[in-house]
């Protein structure tokens, strides 16, 4: 039988997120799972039933998504984490290299610090959107997620709300760009480099795009992270439906 995930956690999971968007978040969550009672029931079959299976994968989703949003939405979540930490641009690389020869490399590490602070504070505003993918989880989804690959629900979470995430998030950043001072070290840095700076189109360069997309992949990789996590690790099963979900095939 293949690996699974539960319910009762899932309170636990969206109760640490304290913004708005989050609370209706856990509403939408709490809505979506409905009543859990009839669930500890199937959970004493052997077998695992389409409630036993939807549930598990819902709480281990929630799980995931949360665990995520509050990693990398906080200060500190994207800039002390060299796993997300969002770099330089590729096109701005050489500019880098130019300062970093003149002695000039807090103008790299400025633009650096205001793009991680702007991904750090669009992050949080995806809860309500991985709460809409969660709730539309259908059996068939369901069932593709536990035959498939370690990263099946990641997959799900990109193939369901990419899209609607990028375009909710996207107004954000630029937001934070703006507050954080993003463009100011942007056109900071590339004036500091002087000449090096003829060898990049500025005009094509669209850092509100590129905040986004780091931002949007560090929230994939996180969520992908605890989904492995689930599969793999016994004690990451904190609840009964999840040890039955994804404890049936140890």
């Amino acid at each position: 039988m293949t690996p699974r995930i539960r319910v009762g956690g899932l309170l636990i999971v969206v109760a640490g997120l304290a913004t708005p968007v989050q609370a209706d978040w856990k509403k939408l969550l709490e809505q979506t799972l409905g009543d859990n009672k009839a669930i500890g029931a199937a959970a004493t079959s052997a077998a695992l039933s389409n409630e036993d299976m939807i549930s598990g994968l819902k709480e281990a989703l929630a799980n995931g998504a949360q665990s995520a949003v509050n990693t990398l939405g906080r200060s500190g979540g994207f800039m002390g984490n060299s796993a997300v930490k969002i770099p330089v641009p590729d096109k701005l690389q050489s500019v880098a290299s130019v300062l970093k020869t003149l002695g000039q490399q807090r103008y790299t590490d400025e633009f650096v610090q205001t793009m991680n602070s702007a991904a750090e504070s669009a992050v949080p505003e995806a809860g309500a959107i991985l709460g809409d993918a969660i709730r539309q989880m259908s059996v068939q989804d369901a069932r593709a997620i536990l035959d498939g690959p370690q990263d099946a629900a990641t997959q799900y979470f990109r193939k369901v709300g990419e899209r609607r995430l990028t375009a909710k998030l996207q107004p954000i950043v630029s937001t934070a760009t703006s507050r954080a001072g993003v463009t100011s070290s942007y056109k900071s840095l590339v004036k500091q480099a002087g000449p090096a700076a003829a060898m990049i189109n500025s005009d094509a360069l669209d850092i509100d795009a590129y905040v986004t997309n780091k931002a949007l992949d560090g929230l994939f990789l996180m969520i992908a992270a605890e989904e492995k996590r689930i599969r793999e690790n016994p004690l990451a099963r904190t609840s009964d439906l999840l040890q039955k979900v994804f404890g049936a095939g140890s």
